[in-house]
């Protein structure tokens, strides 16, 4: 690669150090003109780019300029001096998509899981503010039921027994329903529904351990539980409440590189999940 297709900056006193294609994704902006030495409050010395501005946050207008989208950490609070710095660049597009502040802040994700047991069976019911989160952990989750002989709430899975997997109860796009256990059919037979749930390959059908799987699923898909509680007594109903930031979409743009256009964006807009 020749000297001149790498350029180096240095921005605040951080290092940064990449193509001059990549700087110059939008013709029209600072960077660009930088690159072509045609803006003189760039200084060239030692061979680098003086730049007096935030380093900091120019590793986030590298990484736009890289990705052509802006996905922030969960954290971030910066975005009008953020917007700020995109539009000292001339990076109308990404300051653009920063003005949507709203799209790009993380959301606060609440889930509760009321737990109850009776007799032999043990009842779940999983309510989430997200629909999409529920609709995940319907996937993971299966029920499988079938007659059983002299079984109880203990037993264990009898690999020789046909079961048939169940569809969850989904009063709604925010909840779920489902139970595991044991009851009388007739005889010494029994009705019994164990609980599969991925990536654990086990068929439980005792009711705590279920609860406790459940549970550690959700801590291992970074939910935090922030409160335990007894709804009713009279009928044993537990009450789990677990928080999680949902990492919003990141905002994607994207470039129009039709002959005779400038490459800036005609840019439409779009949202790209990035993950929970």
């Amino acid at each position: 690669m020749s000297s001149r297709e790498v350029v180096v900056l240095s921005v605040g006193g951080v290092r940064f150090v990449t193509r001059a294609s990549t700087l110059k994704q939008f013709p029209e902006s600072r960077l660009a003109r930088m690159v072509n030495e045609d803006d003189w409050e760039f200084k060239l010395v030692n061979g680098e780019f003086f730049v007096d501005r935030d380093g900091a946050l120019f590793s986030y207008i590298m990484d736009f300029l890289r990705t052509l989208q802006v996905s922030l950490p969960a954290d971030f609070s910066d975005y009008q001096r953020l917007q700020r710095e995109a539009e000292f660049y001339g990076l109308y597009p990404l300051a653009n998509l920063l003005s949507q502040e709203h799209l790009l802040k993380p959301k606060l994700e609440i889930l509760e899981v009321r737990f109850s047991l009776k007799e032999m069976q043990a009842f779940f019911r999983i309510f989430g503010s997200c629909s999409t989160t529920i609709e995940a952990l319907a996937e993971q989750i299966t029920v499988f039921t079938g007659q059983q002989s002299g079984q109880g709430w203990n037993s264990p899975f009898s690999s020789q027994k046909p079961l048939v997997p169940l569809p969850l109860e989904r009063p709604s796009h925010h909840d779920m329903v489902f139970l595991c256990g044991t009851e009388y059919s007739a005889g010494d037979q029994f009705v019994a529904r164990y609980v599969s749930i991925k990536p654990d390959n086990r068929k439980l059908i005792n009711g705590t351990n279920v609860l406790g799987l459940l549970l550690d699923t959700l801590l291992k898909d970074g939910f935090r539980l922030i409160s335990t509680r007894t709804v009713s007594s009279e009928e044993k109903v537990e009450c789990y409440t677990f928080e999680r930031m949902k990492r919003a979409a990141g905002l994607a743009i994207m470039v129009n590189r039709t002959p005779g256009s400038s490459g800036v964006a005609q840019a439409r807009r779009s949202q790209v999940q990035k993950g929970k």
